[in-house]
């Protein structure tokens, strides 16, 4: 075979073993985002005399192994799918592009400097979207099947999907569009994308407002809505695409009350009328835009009309939902009926002279996401957590370090003791996610700067190094009341920076990890939900009167959740968007363990992904333990068991070793010295990654000869 210019090539690279080449081209194809499926009987076809042209996605990935144009190696290639060396070359050290600009306020556009660039089809604009509305985190590629094609995939959806990366890609650029872990992110600046300069804006919006500079908090929001261009991803087919269409368009309205607020502030109450009278139309049950008109009407000195408004809505409001206008709406008509002097612009903040102005101190921060709206127990877990963070204070800060699996609520819980006790902090709460399960976990010092603006320090003031800015932040915080939330920490070292070195704060963090480097917290462990709070969840969500009419179906579907927070939601949500269901065909579709975790998916939530992070960062080691310990029978497994199923010596002390780090890792858990088990899903999990990356093994492995000790006596 060293005829061929393709033989010598691969003899040249002793790349002449079939598997040895496969093993490049998958590792080549994977950098590149191409598909990695090559058979031998290819690769002996193309060393043969004459090969056949392959696909162009297989060309990329030959020409970047061989670093030469496909013809060259003998290869039948069209004249128009030609690349020489010269031109390959001159590609990679061609000047620097335009920075890539992204619209998702409007039509989605992609732009590099002036030129607009083919967004492509509107699928693969939905590609582009649901990538985009990631803001740079690896996205699945079943996550991204469902945003594009939702429930009902074509069964050419994967190479589709595939071919739709290869076109984005080639049209971005090299090193825009990457695979990760088998999925695809979009590596991009924060500014390229409107929607996060928009979120920009309106932070800075807030910012000014409450530090007393309402003029420039009402330009910003100008500013912010002056990125709008229509309606929010124009043309962009698919249910994530309206599901999020639907959102930014709420998120517009809230921008456009806003700064409708400071025009009503600042006396600018005829320029809003007109757009206040415009909405109301649009939006004639919506009792703030109707407050604001009579506001404006009145202060433009036309009392009638402004209680004409309030008659107009009073009647809407009964015809159409059979209620009364709320009691602001109500307050106001008063007001307006008796020429309140209440209704007067508040006259514009005075400000001291220069030379007067003490230090700036920005409100006290409230940095609090919301807790979930349908939470349910862990009465117990609360009542602790809060007793440890409002209690007496403590010489040192107490910091309390919530430990649990993927999925098991470990946020909602912390989120709901944090409402519970933050009146207990009178200035003010911190919350950053930390991002332990990304790729790229939070920098320190970036949280650092973000925690110091919010807490008053001007931007130049904050230093630039961690060390700095982890003094300034101590030292800002002594004396202080401050609650601080660290969510989805990945290790101690990534808290540690973080913690107030004071008393009166307090710290609660939530994390999949031990941190058992984290001296002085409490650990409280989180395991998944007793079966009557899962049942109270389900029935929570799906409603009571359905939850009633079968409660066996239902206790069979949270049994077959685990009794996890995450999959028990999943499920119910799907339930809660297919009235036509009954709770016994989802129980049906569950009691198949094979595709169970298939089911346990809806939108862009799955408990697959939940999992695949931590297992994606295992050593090869903990990751092939990880997998084919879940092969064996039983609810629990001893170190014997593992060091067989391993094929180590049952005296092997790194056995224990091996198994102690999936405990760290939080995909094992070892109820007692020397014991182990799996949740339920988890298992299922590892036994999929098992038919993935080890067939030859689980297709002859004798699990039904292995089985896990009893549990000691």
């Amino acid at each position: 075979m060293r005829g061929t210019a393709f033989s010598r090539a691969c003899e040249e690279r002793r790349w002449t073993r079939p598997a040895v080449f496969l093993a490049v081209y998958a590792a080549v194809a994977a950098r590149l985002g191409e598909p990695q499926e090559l058979t031998a009987r290819q690769f002996h076809r193309w060393r043969q005399p004459g090969p056949p042209c392959p696909q162009p996605a297989a060309q990329r990935v030959l020409e970047e192994m061989f670093d030469t144009p496909l013809h060259h190696l003998g290869f039948d290639v069209p004249a128009h799918r030609r690349r020489d060396t010269v031109a390959v070359r001159a590609a990679t050290a061609e000047a620097p592009r335009a920075a890539l600009r992204f619209t998702v306020l409007g039509p989605v556009r992609v732009r590099r400097g002036e030129e607009e660039l083919a967004a492509g089809r509107p699928q693969e604009r939905a590609l582009l979207c649901a990538l985009l509305l990631r803001r740079g985190r690896t996205a699945t590629a079943q996550e991204l099947v469902d945003a594009v094609w939702g429930g009902k995939p074509p069964r050419s959806a994967l190479p589709t999907l595939r071919t739709y990366a290869f076109r984005l890609r080639r049209t971005l650029g090299p090193g825009v569009l990457v695979s990760d872990s088998g999925g695809y992110a979009l590596h991009t600046p924060a500014d390229a994308l409107d929607l996060m300069v928009c979120e920009s804006y309106e932070a800075q919006a807030r910012s000014a407002r409450a530090a007393g500079d309402p003029p420039r908090a009402r330009s910003l929001l100008h500013q912010a809505l002056a990125l709008w261009r229509g309606e929010p991803l124009g043309g962009v087919p698919g249910p994530y695409a309206q599901a999020q269409r639907a959102r930014l368009a709420e998120w517009r309205l809230t921008l456009l009350q806003a700064r409708l607020e400071l025009d009503l502030d600042l006396g600018h109450h005829t320029e809003a009328l007109a757009e206040l009278t415009a909405l109301s139309v649009e939006h004639p049950l919506w009792e703030r835009l109707r407050a604001l008109q009579m506001l404006a009407l009145y202060r433009g000195g036309r009392q009638a009309e402004a209680l004409r408004v309030y008659t107009d809505i009073r009647h809407l409001l009964a015809e159409e939902l059979g209620v009364d206008p709320g009691p602001e709406l109500t307050e106001l008509y008063r007001n307006v009926l008796c020429a309140s002097p209440a209704l007067a612009p508040a006259p514009p903040p005075r400000r001291p002279p220069a030379e007067a102005a003490g230090p700036y101190h920005a409100p006290r921060p409230a940095q609090l996401p919301s807790e979930p709206a349908d939470f349910t127990g862990r009465d117990t877990l609360v009542r602790r957590l809060t007793g440890r963070l409002a209690g007496a204070p403590d010489p040192v800060p107490p910091v309390l370090a919530l430990r649990g699996p993927g999925g098991v609520g470990k946020t909602a819980l912390a989120l709901r003791a944090a409402h519970a006790v933050r009146g207990h902090f009178p200035d003010g709460q911190l919350y950053a996610d930390l991002l332990g399960q990304d790729p790229a976990p939070a920098d320190p010092a970036a949280v650092l700067g973000a925690f110091l603006r919010a807490l008053g320090i001007p931007a130049p003031a904050v230093p630039d190094g961690t060390p700095e800015r982890a003094a300034l932040y101590r030292s800002t915080l002594a004396g202080r009341r401050v609650l601080i939330v660290l969510d989805n920490a990945r290790a101690g070292a990534q808290v540690r920076p973080l913690l107030p070195g004071a008393p009166g704060c307090a710290v609660l963090v939530t994390s999949r990890a031990r941190l058992a480097d984290l001296c002085g917290a409490h650990a409280v462990d989180l395991d998944v939900m007793s079966p009557g709070e899962a049942l109270a969840l389900f029935a929570r969500v799906i409603g009571e009167e359905r939850a009633a009419a079968e409660p066996e179906a239902c206790r069979g579907v949270v049994a077959a959740c685990g009794f996890l927070p995450l999959a028990v939601r999943i499920a119910a949500a799907r339930l809660a968007a297919r009235p036509a269901w009954t709770v016994a065909a989802l129980a049906a579709l569950l009691a198949d363990e094979r595709g169970r975790l298939d089911e346990l998916r809806i939108g862009d939530l799955a408990v697959a992904s939940c999992f695949a992070p931590a297992y994606g960062r295992l050593a090869p080691e903990q990751a092939r333990a990880f997998r084919l310990l879940a092969l064996a029978h039983g609810p629990e497994l001893s170190a014997t068991t593992a060091a067989a199923l391993l094929g180590r010596d049952r005296r092997d002390p790194s056995v224990g070793a091996l198994l102690e780090s999936l405990v760290d890792s939080g995909l094992l858990e070892s109820p007692a010295p020397g014991r182990y088990r799996y949740h339920e899903l988890l298992r299922l999990y590892a036994r999929h990654r098992a038919d993935v990356e080890d067939q030859p093994f689980t297709a002859t492995a004798p699990t039904s000869r292995i089985s896990p000790s009893p549990p000691p006596l």
